[in-house]
């Protein structure tokens, strides 16, 4: 992951650059907004930008906004004034770190911000045998569309084929075509000129020169506007690209490869996805199993997970009791390890005891339908409703679908948090692209999503 730090930090900066050093962070210094914007229109790339609130704040967010640039931003500030971090959140900022850096909080940001881990657990042959196949695909530079569902881990497998590659000591790039809205999606792959639009105060390199020598990958690719993807087909093919606003094409040295979470074939029949393009890049396909095909990984999965999170929290590590090991293996794991990872670490916290017991695994559907509260919200409870047996008595869910419950629960989390989607989602216990992706499916069926910096909780 690449970390830009815009400002001095009163002198905090080192200790934040080396938690992120040691986090696997690739750091860089920016000492003004226009230093760090200069750095980032020159394609020096950036995948989060931690930024000193007494630096100007809101004129950097509006200038990536103007440029359509996306890029993470979090505000950094001395002390925990919670002014300081409302005009953070509300001027843009994905999240508020107060200073000294604490290494706990910083871990937990660059992982929500960039969700990257290397580790490949595996035991099922169905993964032995994908690995395999991507291992000897690795070194040539064919396209490789990779498939499967939500959660099961598409851009790890994409990040392990560049590992293996020729091009593994170059950069590798991630777009998320889903979290990138069409208006700034061209400019975040081909860049664009000084004065291509309103807002294009300076040259700035795209995604595909970023990339150039290494790998880009174009994670859910099946998102993307129609008409970029006739753009998109010229740069794949022809490994060349236009800025918007150019006049020269810009030969680049790329090895692509896209992931979807969709039937790319149903798509092009749907007229949604274009045929030549769905050729084009499906030179090599690997399919992903979700993972209730796939059994043998499910208990080395829930094992590595409980151990980086012990390890991450600062608890001993526990095993799981056979009772726990059974409730695993009979989920049917709708969000794949994506899902499973999240239940573990709510598990390490739960557990009490010298194992991790049955009852200590809460996954998220649990927690919607049956309104279940962590022990530490419920060892504060000044009030409870029980049957008598001490089973709480679930009320005002009765007659309600699981997706209504799932909904009003994330949307009323996101609004609690101001709109910060960090927050939410480290409250709901889910992945920044699950909430991403869930948002964007509310507000196209019509439902108000609150934004950074909203709630109608709080007024200012």
């Amino acid at each position: 992951m690449r970390l830009l730090i815009i400002g001095s930090l009163d002198g905090y900066i080192g200790a934040a650059g080396k938690i992120a050093l040691a986090r696997g962070a690739k750091v860089s210094h920016a000492s003004d907004v226009e230093s760090g914007l200069n750095a980032i229109r020159a394609g020096h790339g950036a995948e989060l930008v931690m930024v000193d609130v007494k630096q100007d704040l809101r004129r950097f967010i509006d200038s990536l906004k103007a440029e359509r640039i996306s890029i993470p931003v979090v505000a950094c500030g001395i002390g925990t004034d919670s002014n300081a971090a409302v005009a953070a959140i509300k001027a843009g900022a994905k999240e508020y770190i107060p200073l000294p850096p604490d290494e706990e909080l910083i871990a937990a940001v660059l992982e929500a911000v960039t969700e990257e881990s290397h580790a490949i657990v595996h035991r099922d042959p169905s993964m032995t045998a994908l690995l395999a196949t991507a291992d000897t695909i690795a070194t040539s530079d064919a396209t490789v569309l990779i498939t499967g569902e939500s959660g099961t881990g598409k851009e790890l497998l994409a990040r392990h084929i560049h590992r293996k590659s020729k091009r593994a000591n170059q950069r590798f790039v991630s777009v998320n075509c889903a979290a990138i809205p069409d208006n700034l999606l061209e400019s975040e792959l081909f860049g664009h000129e000084k004065g291509a639009f309103t807002g294009a105060v300076a040259r700035r390199i795209g995604k595909f020169e970023e990339a150039n020598g290494g790998t880009l990958l174009l994670d859910e690719i099946s998102e993307m506007d129609p008409r970029l993807q006739a753009k998109l087909l010229r740069a794949v093919q022809e490994r060349e690209i236009d800025r918007v606003g150019g006049t020269q094409p810009v030969k680049v040295d790329i090895r692509v490869i896209g992931t979807t979470n969709r039937d790319l074939l149903a798509e092009v029949r749907k007229g949604t996805f274009r045929e030549d393009l769905y050729y084009r890049l499906n030179v090599v396909t690997l399919r992903i199993s979700p993972l209730r095909d796939r059994p043998l990984d499910v208990l080395p999965l829930a094992e590595h997970f409980s151990r980086k999170y012990a390890d991450a929290n600062g608890i001993a590590h526990r095993p799981f009791s056979a009772a726990a090991r059974e409730a695993l293996l009979k989920q049917s794991w709708r969000g794949n390890v994506r899902e499973l990872e999240n239940t573990m670490h709510r598990a390490v916290l739960f557990a009490k005891g010298s194992e991790i017991e049955a009852e200590a695994i809460v996954t998220l559907d649990e927690i919607a339908t049956c309104a279940l509260a962590a022990p530490a919200a419920s060892a504060t409870a000044q009030t409870s409703t029980s049957d008598g047996t001490g089973a709480p008595i679930v009320t005002g869910l009765v007659g309600r679908t699981v997706a209504d419950v799932e909904r009003d629960l994330i949307i009323e989390t996101v609004s609690h948090c101001l709109g910060n989607r960090t927050h939410a989602a480290n409250i709901l216990g889910i992945s920044i692209r699950t909430l991403r992706n869930k948002l964007k499916q509310y507000s196209e069926e019509g439902i108000p999503v609150p934004m950074p910096g909203e709630s109608d909780r709080v007024t200012a």
